[in-house]
């Protein structure tokens, strides 16, 4: 017989299935554990960034949008230093 917990899981999934996002930060993922996959994954990620580029590096290329990355912008990607 099913659990409560499975059935709540079965309707997570569904809803996962119909492209709801079910687990913060899991957009994307068609079942509740692909989402989970999703959400961990993401947060490592930018966790890792974050360790990279020091607090105020990661705070600077929030600000510029990624920008803060590049060597020289290209045409066109002109960013605005004084709007930050």
């Amino acid at each position: 017989m099913a659990t409560r917990q499975q059935h709540k899981k079965e309707d997570l999934d569904e809803k996962a299935k119909k492209g709801e996002t079910v687990v913060p930060g899991g957009t994307g993922g068609k079942s509740v554990e692909a989402q989970q996959h999703l959400a961990e994954g993401r947060s490592k990620g930018g966790q890792t960034r974050k360790e990279q580029l020091g607090t105020e590096g990661y705070k600077e290329m929030g600000r510029k949008g990624g920008h803060a990355t590049k060597d020289s912008p290209d045409e066109g990607d002109d960013v605005d230093e004084a709007a930050t």
